[in-house]
């Protein structure tokens, strides 16, 4: 099997496991006894945000923290999220970069895009947010238009992390 083939497999293999997470009521890093969306917990998202959200994007949140948190996002910023799945942190930006403000998603999963799009829909935030299908390998985004860039346990799962970099 060549690289290309390999990497391809690799991409393949990460968007399935996602599509079946988001399609079973499991959780798509740990055993099936752990109930979808406990994690968020863990993960540093407080009960107010995650009250605030559709329940949609919290229990579909497969990542391992709360990047938002951590970065001091101003009203009118732009931030694109890596990796966006369900959208839970798409939401968490969006309420911080304000009316002014974008926020910009990128997966390559169509069942965690069609998710993200629903849960923006449902949020009322679709004046600023949008999600495009792409690999974090070769963003759809036009080069030096961000403030802000977040990945929330995604990059791990590149099969090539030196390009996700020079992106």
């Amino acid at each position: 099997m060549n690289e290309s083939s390999k990497i391809e497999q690799i991409r393949e293999h990460v968007s399935k496991a996602y599509t079946n997470a988001v399609a079973s009521g499991s959780d798509c890093c740990s055993d099936s006894r752990t109930p979808k969306g406990a994690v968020t917990r863990l993960a540093g998202y407080t009960d107010d945000e995650l009250r605030a959200l559709p329940g949609d994007a919290a229990s579909n949140a497969f990542g391992c923290g709360n990047p938002v948190a951590m970065l001091e996002i101003a009203e009118g910023d732009t931030v694109l999220d890596l990796g966006s799945g369900a959208g839970i942190d798409l939401l968490l930006a969006a309420r911080k970069v304000g009316a002014r403000g974008k926020v910009i998603g990128v997966d390559m999963t169509d069942e965690m895009i069609a998710r993200a799009e629903s849960n923006i829909e449902e949020a009322g935030l679709s004046d600023r947010v949008e999600v495009r299908k792409g690999l974090i390998e070769a963003l759809p985004v036009e080069d030096s238009s961000v403030d802000w860039v977040i990945s929330n346990c995604v990059i791990n799962l590149s099969p090539e992390k030196h390009k996700v970099f020079a992106e």
